[in-house]
């Protein structure tokens, strides 16, 4: 579990539970004095990622694990080597990643590694840079993605339970792994590799459902030929239930105190602490203030943590953008959903800029590390283009009669057990309900519409029910009429990435809507995934010139014309409503005018010289023009 709130408390609990540390241990190096290690310094390797004692040793030297977080697939492909250089200028010796199964494996049986998911190619550049890799392969990798990494499709079986022994969800496992471990085992370290240990699973201790999961996950990928240093990583107060023996326990920050140390030692002595995650921030959600911490403080501790040889890893090194709908929603008291920007108040910015926290730590490992400050990258320059004004749009009810024929159904199902995608259902985006009614009157949704539904009345927009609003008024209508079509458009604004309740995240109308107490029957449904296949289809003849005011929801065509060197840039809609963007074909993701995020970030590479074509899905009301900017703007109040 990646999305806690990351609370000031929190950070002084870790600081007095360091100093703690220092009176409960005495063999800890006041100084970081190891042999700067490299892949490509070490060519005849003896042994790998190794505990001795209360250090970490890699091929028999002391080695302090300097860590940094980094997604591939937030990251667009041409800029991987650009963010692992500058990881490497700033001091840090390793990348850890993770690897969203629900990426890999969208559609049951239909398997991706390839552009923007080639972790094979990722891992290599890594060597190339010169980092080694911690690799956390999941099943569930948690890092704040819709169900945590896992794929939706899981949930088309109604006995479904995710992360334990169950056997649909290990046999679902055991294919998926046989189709990952083999592209990554010949990276290990022992075969001339980066890659120095794996992270089994992730914070099992906070779910924990089936003890023998943890077992059945290490012999997974055992049998699989993972020979590196296995570890667990659980937050300080489930440290106890989540770890596995012959399997370092590692921690991340939240809940630590004294007990969590006392703890760590009984179990597994005193070995070395790795600190799996300390995070910068935290992600933003729609409608909240960004979530910001004070650099004193992180590095007050990040010195304490060397001090007494601590190994770190930062999360977020560099957050990326949760591109398309890949963001996932976490619910405490009340749901919200993740900002399409994964900034995370990283030591990186979104689009790979240094902050003043990078400069800052890059000049204190210097001062305690070897830093190879030559390597460092130059600031990539951002373009302000010309507003774009879309020359077309077209309605979401014209482009109905030419997708592919609605589900017939008597009831309303939920998205993932829709007969779409080969059997696997539909997994992200909106899915439209249709059915007639003869009168008007009180629709309640009884906490059955995830998350967010729109509600039309004969193609007139009446309303939204989301979590916090379940009825609406439907108006009555003229008396001749006999009836009418009420219009129920549902966006999946993300499922919750941990806790307990992973296992109920179906999407869609989720039950029964009422009238006036009366559930509805006989329902036409649209899936809607808005995949590039959805966007890209060709419609030349429905296109219709863009008038001053359009009302959503529609589609809205613009180019944009650049010159012959595209470069990275932010997308501005001021004045339009709620909806989704692309670009050539590319989900660049959600937009909404809650904030705070205000801005969109455009990867140059993913455009091309001349005319690039732009279209907004835009759910309630068209802003005038699509403007471009050099600079993020993501709010703080």
């Amino acid at each position: 579990m990646w999305a806690f709130l990351v609370r000031p408390e929190c950070i002084l609990c870790l600081s007095s539970a360091l100093s703690v540390m220092a009176q409960l241990t005495d063999n800890f190096s006041p100084r970081i004095n190891q042999t700067h290690l490299t892949p490509s310094h070490l060519k005849h390797r003896t042994e790998g990622l190794k505990v001795k004692g209360s250090n970490f040793t890699l091929d028999g030297f002391a080695f302090l694990i300097v860590a940094g977080t980094i997604h591939y697939f937030r990251v667009p492909r041409e800029y991987w080597r650009d963010r692992l250089l500058k990881l490497k200028a700033g001091g840090f010796n390793t990348i850890t990643t993770h690897v969203p199964w629900n990426l890999h494996e969208p559609v049951k049986g239909q398997f991706y590694f390839t552009r923007n998911l080639d972790l094979k190619t990722f891992i290599v550049t890594a060597s190339e840079v010169g980092l080694w890799v911690i690799l956390c392969p999941g099943p569930y990798v948690g890092g704040d993605l819709d169900l945590g990494g896992l794929p939706s499709w899981l949930l088309r079986d109604p006995r479904m339970k995710l992360r334990t022994t169950y056997k649909g969800f290990t046999k679902a496992v055991n294919l998926y792994f046989d189709q990952l471990i083999p592209r990554i085992a010949s990276l290990q370290y022992h075969k001339g590799g980066p890659i120095i240990a794996v992270q089994m699973e992730n914070e099992y201790g906070s779910y924990y459902k089936d003890k023998k999961y943890m077992q059945y996950i290490k012999r997974a990928l055992v049998e699989r030929k993972i020979q590196v240093l296995l570890m667990t990583a659980d937050d300080g107060q489930e440290v106890t239930k989540g770890h596995l023996k012959n399997v370092l326990a590692t921690l991340h920050m939240k809940n630590i105190n004294k007990e969590t140390y006392q703890k760590l030692f009984s179990f597994q002595g005193l070995s070395p602490v790795l600190m799996t995650v300390y995070t910068a921030s935290s992600f933003d959600t729609w409608g909240l203030i960004r979530r910001t911490l004070d650099l004193h403080v992180l590095m007050k501790d990040v010195r304490e943590m060397f001090k007494l040889r601590f190994s770190l890893n930062f999360y977020m090194f560099h957050g990326g953008t949760n591109f398309g709908f890949m963001g996932g929603a976490m619910s405490s008291k009340n749901y919200v959903s993740m900002v399409t920007s994964y900034d995370y108040g990283a030591l990186l910015t979104e689009d790979g800029d240094y902050t003043p926290e990078y400069l800052a730590f890059q000049e204190y490992f210097s001062s305690v590390l070897v830093v190879p400050t030559h390597l460092q990258p130059e600031r990539k320059p951002k373009a302000m283009y010309k507003s774009v004004i879309p020359s077309h749009y077209l309605s979401l009810w014209d482009i109905l009669p030419y997708l592919e024929k609605p589900i017939q159904s008597v009831k309303p199902i939920c998205m993932e057990k829709l007969p779409v995608n080969q059997g696997s259902g539909q997994s992200t985006g909106y899915t439209l309900y249709e059915t007639s009614i003869s009168t008007g009157g009180i629709l309640t949704s009884r906490d059955n519409v995830q998350d967010r539904a729109q509600v039309f009345l004969d193609e007139k927009y009446i309303g939204v029910l989301d979590h916090s609003t379940d009825h609406l008024t439907l108006p009555l209508k003229n008396s001749y009429r006999n009836y009418w079509t009420l219009s129920i458009l549902v966006e999946n604004q993300g499922r919750i990435a941990y806790g307990q309740n992973i296992n109920k995240e179906r999407k869609g109308l989720t039950g029964n809507i009422y009238l006036n107490n009366s559930p509805l029957r006989g329902f036409k449904i649209f899936s809607l995934e808005m995949k590039a296949k959805f966007i890209q289809r060709d419609l030349p003849n429905l296109w219709k010139p863009f008038p001053n005011h359009v009302l959503g929801p529609a589609f809205f065509l613009g180019f944009l014309r650049i010159g012959h060197t595209p470069r990275d840039t932010f997308i501005k809609l001021e004045g339009w409503t709620k909806g989704v963007i692309f670009i050539n074909g590319q989900n660049l993701g959600r937009y909404w005018e809650l904030g705070p995020q205000e801005t969109f970030y455009l990867p140059g590479p993913w455009l091309h010289p001349g005319k690039n074509e732009i279209i907004v899905f835009e759910e309630l009301k068209a802003g005038p023009d699509i403007q471009f900017t050099n600079i993020s703007q993501l709010v703080l109040e």
